[in-house]
């Protein structure tokens, strides 16, 4: 099967990463895929360059830019596409305008979020346009399908859920050396207890929330430090964010980073401060490293952490709520250790790449359930 991934670029990210490991299991599998980004190639390109992948940038300009969308069309044309599976909403309605008239069997769109960004009235009537040329809307949890019926963004019967998975095997647990090795890095002491975030820096990520609470944190158990594992615009912000909280000096900001199975090692505890998730992929491999964890009760993160269970949900937008969750489980190490390694259990049988990998291949040949 001639298989065309249309993406914005191949930046470091859960949704970029969800589509990497997709890409490389339909390979394997004996597909044909490439690659299109929209924008730029993105920093993870080469990953699929390295195995053949074809990866093409149409490097659109802001606006209509009629020779981006005929670049994708060529690039759509040319690979004989028979499944053209999109990425969000932007990629979405630009691939389908590019393809029309080309003859592909399949248009597959995946929204990687719960959509809950305010500023995307104009972009959402675009994407709701182009549902016209689309056979199924993939949400990757069932909280974001709920949410995109009841909004009316995606009819009922196009709806379909395939959560993310992750190459399980590939992920070490958490160790007491890898724990030495990032203290050290980091010239932290010895004794100090490393909690840890992935995710971009951004206003869905709510890491202002995190540095809050770890301020409160901080104040009954010094001996810990927050790590921030990622980029993106809010960084000046939530570095003048760390100084007003009087704890710049233990908040470590890493930056985009290739290595973060290895840092996830490290670390004692993993935290999503997020206002919207979708299905994310930080937290499962978080679940992978076996790492106890606490994260907001937004999007689908309920649906991988049950509370007490596979670790701890707490409000959203809440600092007290976040720094007692964290409070507890540095404390409590034999319940965390004991949420740890739930967590591992639960994403080594529901969290796979081969059960996403499998569920999409459905869907590529008109299977599927519509719930």
């Amino acid at each position: 099967m001639n298989i065309t991934h249309f993406v914005e670029n191949l930046n470091r990210g859960g949704l970029e990463r969800m589509v990497l490991e997709l890409v490389k299991t339909q390979q394997r599998q004996g597909h044909r895929c490439q690659v299109v980004c929209l924008f730029e190639l993105g920093a993870q390109a080469d990953e699929l360059d390295a195995l053949g992948v074809p990866v093409n940038a149409c490097d659109k300009r802001q606006g209509l830019d009629l020779r981006a969308l005929a670049r994708a069309r060529r690039l759509v044309r040319t690979h004989a596409t028979e499944v053209l599976h999109t990425h969000n909403a932007v990629a979405h309605y630009q691939a389908v305008l590019a393809s029309c008239g080309l003859g592909v069997r399949h248009v597959i769109n995946t929204r990687h979020g719960m959509g809950g960004n305010p500023r995307s009235g104009r972009r959402e009537w675009l994407y709701r346009q182009a549902l016209a040329r689309t056979d199924a809307v993939v949400t990757v949890c069932e909280a974001a399908r709920r949410d995109a019926i009841a909004r009316g963004i995606v009819p009922r019967q196009k709806a379909k859920v395939v959560p993310n998975g992750i190459r399980v095997e590939s992920f070490r647990r958490a160790s007491d050396g890898m724990r030495q090795r990032l203290r050290q890095m980091l010239g932290l002491p010895a004794q100090t207890q490393l909690i840890g975030t992935v995710g971009r820096l951004n206003w869905a990520k709510d890491q202002v929330a995190l540095i809050r609470a770890f301020h409160q944190l901080h104040e009954q158990q010094p001996d810990t430090a927050l790590v921030l594992i990622g980029d993106g615009e809010l960084r000046v912000e939530l570095q003048h964010c760390a100084i007003a909280e009087g704890v710049a000096d233990r908040v470590h900001f890493l930056g985009d980073r290739d290595d973060v199975h290895e840092l996830l090692q490290g670390l004692d505890l993993f935290v999503l401060s997020s206002l919207s998730e979708g299905y994310s992929m930080a937290l499962l491999e978080a679940c992978a490293v076996g790492l106890p964890i606490v994260v907001t009760d937004v999007g689908g993160n309920g649906e991988i952490i049950r509370d007490g269970s596979t670790g701890r949900l707490v409000p959203a937008s809440d600092p007290s709520a976040l720094a007692t969750a964290m409070l507890t489980l540095l404390q409590e190490p034999r319940q965390a250790d004991a949420l740890g390694d739930a967590a591992r259990l639960w994403v080594e049988k529901h969290g796979s790449l081969e059960a996403m990998a499998a569920r999409y291949a459905a869907l590529y040949q008109g299977q599927g359930s519509t719930d």
